[in-house]
């Protein structure tokens, strides 16, 4: 796989070591048991497989080169890079203006662009509405396109579904950027529905199979169907692609509905006629990253911590993973830590930070077991901080140098 060039800040003295040994060891991912970082009386056990990804990695170099080879040019981000706030805070001291929040509020006005502007579409895509906005500026939208591979394979798989006559069935949440933008794409083809999650994934079967009357899908789906769009016609050819961050289970789960409803309403017979199987269009990346979590929650730790940003849809997935099974704190960075006694956390339940005292158990007489973890638009550099703050109020620990030992691959 290609190697990117991205800024060496981002990059981790230890939590690299880490990832690198265990891709010497195990190349092909066949063990996605976690690796111990053992500082005696605490210990980590860092996931398998986290961090940035492909799309992540070649987003980042994408923006830093513009950033080098174009001086004194106003150069603009359709919105946030990634969902990370310290990549996006960087980019911004740099000079990188943003023209849309990540909820979709305009900042900077279409019409303040010009032709001499540059204009970087982010890793999640943007919409065919705004490619339109930006060529009627001037402005070429694919010259500094960072729109991950994976997600644009998402977008081709629809398009020919839609030139098939399927429907295109969006797991996703529907105000994402990815979701969007895969949206927008989607529709120019083929009528698209969005579904968040397996209980409207069934209200939608339940329409299918006239459980539901038709005419409530409307309601049912609301903003969320493509224009034109009759429920009477339109869901008899279908195929579900997603956001390519949602749980990759999920979506399997949502897309085996389906099926079944199109196998009772047209039978086992004729499903390849109205379910067309799109589960290789499942991002790789996020597919790793809960792998290596599920492999991470069947260890006996004390909990878990979680970097990343707060708006980060993999990263919420994993807390959701983690969860499961043990506590988990939700970090964007090393400043939530206060002290051994308190920490701010984010709860995905209730979107917003809550204090924990006593979150870290210093008494026991045997080693502390944090699972550590991060999401795919998480530097590496953050985790480390994370790491050594922590290792800090263990006054006897090893050092980084002997903990890192049995992870060197050259000696």
């Amino acid at each position: 796989m290609k190697k990117f060039d991205i800024p060496i800040y981002f990059r981790s003295p230890v939590i690299t070591v880490v990832k690198n040994s265990r891709k010497v060891t195990d190349p092909r991912k066949k063990d996605y048991s976690p690796s111990v970082l053992d500082f005696g009386p605490v210990k980590f056990l860092i996931a398998r497989h986290f961090g940035f990804c492909y799309g992540v990695e070649n987003a980042i170099e994408i923006a830093y080169k513009t950033l080098e080879e174009n001086p004194g040019k106003r150069i603009f981000l359709i919105s946030e890079m990634i969902h990370n706030p310290g990549v996006n805070e960087d980019l911004k001291k740099r000079g990188v203006e943003f023209i849309r929040a990540d909820d979709g509020k305009q900042i900077i006005d279409w019409e303040e662009l010009n032709s001499d502007d540059i204009v970087i579409v982010p890793a999640f895509g943007t919409t065919l509405e705004i490619q339109n906005i930006l060529k009627e500026r001037g402005i070429n939208p694919y010259l500094y396109d960072t729109t991950c591979p994976f997600v644009e394979k998402v977008w081709n798989r629809a398009e020919s579904l839609g030139l098939k006559k399927h429907t295109i069935i969006v797991h996703g949440k529907y105000k994402h950027e990815e979701t969007i933008a895969t949206f927008s794409h989607s529709k120019k083809n083929s009528p698209t529905v969005i579904v968040r999650n397996k209980e409207e994934a069934i209200q939608l079967s339940d329409i299918i199979l006239g459980k539901i009357p038709a005419e409530n899908f409307y309601n049912i789906f609301k903003d969320k169907y493509s224009s034109g769009f009759d429920v009477n016609k339109d869901l008899e050819r279908i195929g579900v692609v997603n956001q390519t961050t949602m749980l990759a289970s999920e979506t399997q789960e949502i897309a085996d509905i389906f099926r079944n409803s199109m196998i009772k309403k047209f039978s086992e017979v004729e499903i390849d006629e109205h379910f067309a199987d799109t589960s290789d269009t499942l991002c790789y990346a996020t597919y790793d990253n809960q792998r290596a979590t599920m492999g991470l929650i069947e260890s006996d730790a004390d909990f878990a911590i979680v970097v990343g940003g707060y708006n980060s849809s993999n990263t919420s997935h994993i807390v959701e993973l983690c969860e499961e099974k043990l506590p988990v704190y939700f970090v964007s960075g090393s400043e939530k830590i206060i002290s051994q006694n308190s920490i701010n956390h984010y709860d995905i339940h209730s979107h917003s930070e809550k204090l924990t005292e006593n979150w870290l158990p210093l008494s026991n007489n045997k080693p502390v077991k944090i699972i550590l973890t991060s999401g795919a638009s998480c530097p590496d550099a953050i985790l480390d901080e994370v790491l050594q703050k922590i290792v800090g109020y263990f006054p006897y620990s090893k050092s980084i140098e002997e903990a890192l030992a049995p992870f060197d691959t050259e000696s």
